[in-house]
């Protein structure tokens, strides 16, 4: 069992990170929270006044700073023995390419080379199933399928599994790690950003859905998973974090019974789906907004995959929340929300 004086934790302000606080707090730990100028706190806060623990986000201690600012890093982990790193870009955007690799992979660099000078105990890590190599096996995925890096790989998919090197990086030069790949994150964020989007844009009316399937997970478990390995003995693995497999159909029609919206009813098919990407980056050109769907989202859900938590449910015996639950429960959190 690893003890600690005071835990360093990087993107306390996004969705897991938020939870990652607020289980923090709830268990009594001491930590530091590190915090962009401009990062706003209202997905941190409103999971804290959801769950009731308002008091507790007042008590946050956070610390200015930057991944990519070395000076605000090592003056920030000053003290600290531990670092939980969930601070990360998710985007599909072909502008972001830069940004994916100074956030994801630079980012991740610093952060494991000021915890190896540091003499940190142990390190947490939110890395992502795209690092898992889907495109090396037709079964379903586990821990052992390494990557291999194909045409048909995102930019984010490439930035997480370099970001993923760094680590096991440090781990060679003697740092105590943990890393959880988890699933599609379905939860309660900025209701118009990331994976929490799929509730807006079903609510709105999604009209569309494709033929493949993913996996999806409650970021509580996500949050859960993560500190349950990282205050036990257990180090240097790398875990899934998959609720359940669904096909994409199946989980937009889950939400949308909830939400009490239309099904999606036109099915994508490889012709609509390259007009689609297409039609999309057009939009986005002329609107200076950022497309909804490009290239990358567009292969990505016509295929199949499925992956595996089984070795996470047998190494500590952690149990998902059921899939339906967690839809339910953020489908009624979206529409408090739009109250």
């Amino acid at each position: 069992m690893y003890l600690c004086a005071m835990i360093f934790v990087t993107g306390g302000t996004g969705l897991v990170g938020s939870h990652i606080l607020l289980k923090l707090s709830q268990r009594g730990k001491e930590f530091k929270a590190l915090k962009r100028a401009s990062s706003s706190l209202e997905v941190c806060k409103s999971i804290f006044s959801y769950y009731k623990s308002d008091d507790f986000f007042a008590k946050i201690n956070w610390v200015s700073g930057d991944i990519n600012d070395i000076p605000s890093l090592e003056s920030g982990m000053q003290d600290c023995d531990m670092l939980l790193h969930c601070a990360g870009l998710v985007s599909f955007a072909p502008s972001d390419v830069e940004l994916l690799k100074k956030i994801n992979i630079e980012g991740t660099a610093n952060i494991v080379n000021i915890a190896l000078s540091n003499d940190i105990k142990k390190l947490g890590y939110v890395s992502s199933i795209a690092t898992l190599g889907r495109n090396s096996t037709t079964d379903i995925v586990d821990e052992e399928c390494h990557f291999k890096a194909t045409k048909l790989d995102s930019n984010y998919a490439l930035s997480k599994y370099y970001a993923e090197q760094e680590v096991w990086r440090a781990v060679a030069e003697g740092l105590d790690a943990v890393i959880v790949n988890p699933s599609v994150i379905l939860g309660p964020g900025d209701w118009t950003k990331g994976s929490s989007q799929i509730f807006e844009k079903i609510h709105d009316g999604l009209k569309y859905y494709s033929s493949g399937s993913t996996g999806y997970v409650d970021v509580d478990d996500v949050a859960e998973a993560l500190l349950q390995l990282f205050f036990s003995d257990v180090k240097n693995e790398r875990f899934i974090v998959n609720g359940e497999n669904l096909k994409y159909r199946d989980c937009f029609d889950r939400i949308a019974e909830n939400l009490k919206t239309p099904k999606a009813i036109i099915k994508i098919t490889p012709f609509l789906k390259e007009i689609a990407w297409r039609l999309e980056a057009v939009r986005s050109f002329l609107s200076g907004k950022k497309p909804l769907l490009t290239k990358e989202t567009a292969n990505s859900g016509m295929t199949t995959s499925k992956f595996s938590s089984a070795k996470i449910e047998k190494v500590i015996g952690f149990k998902f929340t059921d899939i339906n639950t967690t839809i339910k429960k953020y489908s009624d959190w979206f529409i408090a929300d739009l109250m």
